[in-house]
Formats: structure tokens, sequence, C-alpha cells
């Protein structure tokens, strides 16, 4: 197994609260986990990124510059990630930069200079365990209330309960001590 060069989460339902068609800046809530998640793969030399579908664009309910204005938002508030990808584009548009397909990781880990399985894509729904397997690279479910039960059950094996233990895991934590590592919340 490649080491894990960059970490690459899924902004809505991961880092954080999905808002659908976001592009109000402050309507951006971080998740539990989210902040330490990216201050934990930072403090070890770890690229972090974002890679996001947005669809919003393509249907025309929120503009680009909008999209922007709501990551710099969530940037500011995890302290700063090193890029940020996302695609505008609808399901129907057949892209290969929309997750499941591998685009948005091969973009995000070109651009972070990293081999794609190099990287960790942690993501809320099975699009984002699929788009890491496309791109060769490691793929982590982190389940919320929307996701769907099918996605958890598929994905037991590769899933954490919140970013900062996937991150923690990765690092090479044991499954069961990922939790009391990291210490008052």
């Amino acid at each position: 197994m490649t080491t894990v060069a960059a970490v690459l989460f899924d902004r809505d339902g991961t880092l954080v609260a999905d808002v659908p068609y976001n592009g109000d800046p402050d309507r951006v809530r971080l998740l539990p986990g989210a902040a330490e998640a990216v201050a934990l793969a930072r403090s070890h030399g770890l690229a972090t990124g974002v890679v996001s579908n947005q669809s919003g664009i393509g249907r025309g309910l929120l503009t680009a510059e909008r999209v922007r204005a709501v990551n710099a938002r969530a940037d500011a508030l995890l302290g700063g990630l090193d890029t940020w990808v996302f695609c505008p584009h609808t399901p129907e548009a057949g892209c290969g930069c929309r997750k499941p397909r591998p685009g948005l990781i091969r973009t995000a880990a070109a651009r972070l200079g990293v081999p794609a399985a190099a990287c960790l894509v942690i993501g809320d729904i099975a699009a984002d365990v699929l788009a890491a397997r496309a791109a060769g690279a490691r793929g982590v479910l982190v389940p919320n209330a929307a996701t769907a039960p099918a996605e958890v059950q598929r994905f037991l094996e590769q899933s954490a309960p919140d970013p900062f233990i996937a991150v923690r895991r990765a690092l090479g934590a044991p499954r069961d001590s990922a939790t009391a590592a990291r210490g008052p919340s």
C-alpha cells in the first residue's frame, strides 16, 4: 500500500453541514471532527484538499463565485486547506470530474503534486469512495443521517465515525484507540 501523502475531503456532509445548493457563507457550519481532521493531517505533513460535486451551478441554482465564497468561509473555519476542486456539472452531463468518476481526485492530486494513489479520500456517500477507487486512491466513508443504509453496509470495513478518526486510522492508529487519542473535544 502506498503511503498517504494527501487527504482529500468531500465538503458537504463531511466537513460542513449539508445545506443543499448553499451559496451563503454565513450558513457554513463545521461538522464534528472536521477541523481536528484537517489539523491532524497538516501536523503530519500531509497535503489537504476538498473535492466536491456542486451541481447547483449546472442547474442554475448558484454561481461558481457563490461556491467559491462558501469554500472560502469553510477554508477559514478549517484553518486553510491546500486546494479546493469542484465539479459544476449536473449528473446528466456525463463529465469525467463528477464523483463517482475520478476527475476531481486526479485534479486535486496533480495540484498537490502527489500521485492519486497516495491520496486518502474521505466522504459521506458511496460516490466519494467509488471516486477514490476509480482514481487508484483509498476511500473512507464517514456516514451521516443522509447516507443510504445500503452504502453504510457496503463500505462498513472502509468507514469511520468522523473525519478525525478516518485520518487518525490512516496514520496508523488502531481502530479501538482512535477515539481515545483525540482527547477532550
